[in-house]
């Protein structure tokens, strides 16, 4: 059981922790997603970098893998002009015997200001969290099944650019629900800022049993869960997490759950395709979907350097940054 997070917010009501969707209100969700937009140009700049992190330190502990996520928090931070430490934990003193809390005190003591964590166990983040200095602030990167808040908060982001308000958007979360922190935290995103309608289409095997109790509506025909809907989310099957045969095989979930051409159909025509990645082509969607003008894939990963630089910039106390304020020369 994940402990209740009342430590994300300061005294103030302003962000320190980021480590769930879960308990933060729309205020706050909006916050982040406007202080992304002021961070969306900086990519496009000649100078790719405003100062409003210079002097502060970003350690990267990342105890699973992740190639993107990892790499989008380095630049993110990089262009917030922090200093960063990517630590590579299989060769770490973790590995050597040495506690996870001994590993934070070090690190603490060379005056890191931010974690951002990955880990494969679900609370991680928040035992960090609960025990770092005052001074430190916990970001996660991902949990085991249990929550990737920044991975959700993007895809609000292009779900916001693309369709502008959540009252009126009908979305589709479609695949491995049961093993998929990505899931459970876009579920939690989409009712806080008030998605009218959010469907979750997958075989019975991979649903959690509290689905519901998240505010989702379960479809387990893809044509119907996917029919009139105005954002299709296909995630990658979870495969590294499953315990048991829960699929008869990849290619029969492809037959029954793959989103293809034909299939996108049944949306409504200005649909957009998105993917947390890495995709499974030919298993989640078929190359046509993936690489098709529905799709806003790539987008989404350009838009994670803004709302991580948002995330970042907010819990280490920078100010607010304006959409038009002119780069750091």
């Amino acid at each position: 059981m994940i402990p209740q997070y009342d430590i994300q917010l300061d005294d103030r009501g302003r962000l320190r922790h980021f480590l769930t969707i879960d308990g933060l209100s729309r205020r706050l969700l909006t916050e982040i997603l406007d202080q992304a937009e002021g961070f969306a140009g900086v990519s496009e700049q000649r100078v790719k970098k405003v100062p409003l992190c210079r002097g502060k330190t970003v350690a990267n502990l990342f105890f699973e893998t992740s190639t993107r996520t990892r790499t989008t928090f380095e630049l993110a931070a990089k262009r917030l002009s922090a200093d960063v430490l990517n630590l590579n934990i299989s060769l770490s003193a973790t590995a050597k015997g040495e506690t996870l809390l001994d590993t934070l005190r070090n690190l603490e003591a060379m005056h890191v200001d931010t974690f951002v964590v990955r880990h494969p166990d679900s609370g991680a983040a928040h035992f960090i969290a609960r025990h770092v200095a005052p001074h430190v602030s916990v970001i996660n990167a991902g949990d085991g099944r249990h929550a990737h808040p920044t991975q959700a908060m993007l895809d609000m982001f292009t779900i916001r650019r693309h369709k502008g308000r959540f009252s009126s958007l009908r979305v589709a979360i479609v695949g491995d629900i049961l093993h998929s922190r990505v899931a459970r935290s876009q579920i939690l995103a989409l009712n806080t800022l008030g998605t009218a309608e959010v469907r979750v289409i997958a075989p019975r095997t991979l649903l959690p049993a509290d689905v519901r109790t998240l505010g989702a509506h379960v479809f387990h025909d893809l044509a119907e869960g996917i029919r009139d809907v105005d954002v299709v989310i296909m995630l990658r099957l979870q495969k590294e997490r499953m315990r048991g045969a829960l699929l008869p095989s990849e290619h029969e979930y492809f037959q029954l759950y793959g989103l293809t051409e034909e299939r996108l159909q049944a949306a409504r025509p200005d649909a957009i395709v998105m993917h947390p990645g890495p995709i499974n082509r030919g298993v989640e969607m078929d190359s046509q979907v993936a690489d098709g003008p529905r799709s806003v894939i790539l987008q989404q990963v350009t838009y994670g350097i803004a709302v991580r630089m948002a995330v970042m910039a907010m819990a280490m106390g920078a100010p607010p940054r304006d959409a038009g304020e002119p780069q750091d020369e």
